[in-house]
């Protein structure tokens, strides 16, 4: 073992770390389990997901509503996330290689200043009145490349960084912040705009990531092992973590489940129909804003009460149990007249999205093996931002042949069908336990 990696372990591993905590009692056993911030490297880790979870979210409001001032189109918007996908999609297996043959520390910083620099050339572009849609879409791509780069390495440095027990506790710590952050982010984006402008948005990002970076910079070094030193990252290297997926049936099953809730189960292509025409009586504002954050709310709800799941040990069961629970909830809310009941509907989705979230994380972290983490996470990355958009096209297509409700009420059904067929074929994830 190098003096690197000795340091990262004097660091990250102390015996106060590996022990099992008492258990607790009343309402703290229900509690989120906050055990990995008492390690420094990863509270640094969480701290700086804190700040970039929502200056992210400002620049993700600020650039669809310039591109819509400049065109009055929302044809325009939606091809400006196109041209985020692909970039992203490279990027992130390409990252997830880079990330298992150089040191992750390093990578951390590198990525977190060129998205740091990309928000401060929107910056630059709003400031000085560009007006050019194709300059927003090169520095989006720009942005989506950079952030494919950094997403699997940020992921995969946690197993590096907390005892293998405290996975789940750590995943729920960091998406529970993702999660507020796409429910602060826009509100708070809302209510500056009109104060004080986009370019300033922009700005307040580019700063945010100044926190980032100083928080990496105090990481401890994170090299690969000793058998990934010599490895390139390139299509060969790519093609061995799709290889290494297909020959571990529970990594496999753990993707195939988040592509099943989120392909057959996120509806919201539907969201502006549903507010328009099912729940309009409510106002069509309020209904709309309402569909939007009740999922990540409700997730946000179940990582403040992670704390009895976080401990459960038999993970593929809660993974399939939270993707069950998530169609059930997308059923009922598509079957709800009542705008009050179909966003409690969404909010628990919100909690099994969590549940699900937070093990099958987990699951990839401690299921395989460090040189191969970094890959595993960039197709996780993959996965995550492509399996919505293809619920997108594939909902809204629905919607418009048998009708809204009743294509948010079938995907819900679908999910919970296909999830238990699978369960039942294949019990490599029934039987998968820490």
């Amino acid at each position: 073992m190098d003096t690197s990696e000795s340091g990262t372990q004097s660091e990250t591993q102390t015996p106060d770390d590996t022990t099992a905590a008492p258990p607790r009692s009343g309402w703290r056993r229900w509690a989120m389990d906050t055990r990995p911030l008492r390690i420094p490297a990863y509270r640094r880790l969480w701290t700086s997901t804190i700040v970039t979870s929502v200056g992210s979210q400002l620049t993700a409001v600020a650039v669809p509503k310039q591109i819509f001032d400049i065109t009055g189109s929302s044809a325009w918007v939606g091809a400006a996330s196109l041209a985020g996908l692909l970039p992203l999609i490279v990027f992130a297996l390409w990252g997830g290689a880079v990330a298992d043959t150089m040191d992750r520390r390093k990578l951390l910083l590198i990525t977190n200043i060129g998205i740091g620099v990309t928000s401060l050339l929107f910056f630059v572009q709003a400031a000085t009145g560009m007006k050019s849609v194709a300059a927003l879409m090169v520095l989006l791509a720009m942005q989506q490349a950079f952030w494919g780069l950094n997403a699997p390495a940020r992921t995969a440095s946690i197993a590096r960084l907390v005892p293998e027990a405290q996975l789940p506790a750590a995943n729920a710590l960091g998406s529970t912040v993702m999660q507020t952050g796409q429910v602060v982010g826009p509100l708070l984006a809302g209510a500056l705009i009109p104060v004080i402008g986009l370019p300033e948005l922009y700005l307040i990002d580019a700063l945010a990531l100044c926190v980032t970076v100083w928080a990496v910079y105090r990481l401890p070094a994170l090299p690969p092992l000793a058998a990934a030193t010599a490895r390139r990252a390139g299509i060969r290297e790519i093609a061995e973590g799709f290889r290494y997926i297909s020959m571990h049936k529970v990594l496999l099953l753990s993707f195939l489940a988040d592509i099943i809730a989120m392909v057959f189960g996120m509806p919201r292509a539907l969201f502006p129909q549903l507010a328009a025409q099912t729940y309009a009586s409510y106002g069509e504002g309020l209904a709309l804003g309402l569909l939007f954050a009740a999922i990540p709310v409700g997730a946000v709800l179940g990582g403040l009460f992670s704390g009895t799941f976080s401990r459960a040990r038999r993970h593929g069961w809660m993974v399939i149990g939270a993707v069950v629970g998530w169609g059930a909830a997308i059923a009922g809310f598509g079957l709800s007249r009542n705008l009050w009941v179909a966003v409690v509907f969404l909010a628990a989705a919100g909690v099994a999205d969590m549940v699900s979230m937070v093990f099958r994380g987990a699951i990839l972290l401690s299921a395989a093996t460090d040189e191969m983490r970094g890959r595993m996470q960039g197709v996780f990355t993959v996965v995550v931002a492509g399996g919505p958009r293809l619920a997108d096209v594939l909902h809204g297509t629905a919607g418009s042949v048998f009708g809204p409700r009743a294509a948010v009420a079938g995907g819900g059904l679908l999910v919970v069908a296909v999830m238990l067929a699978l369960a039942t074929a294949v019990p490599a994830l029934r039987r998968y336990r820490v």
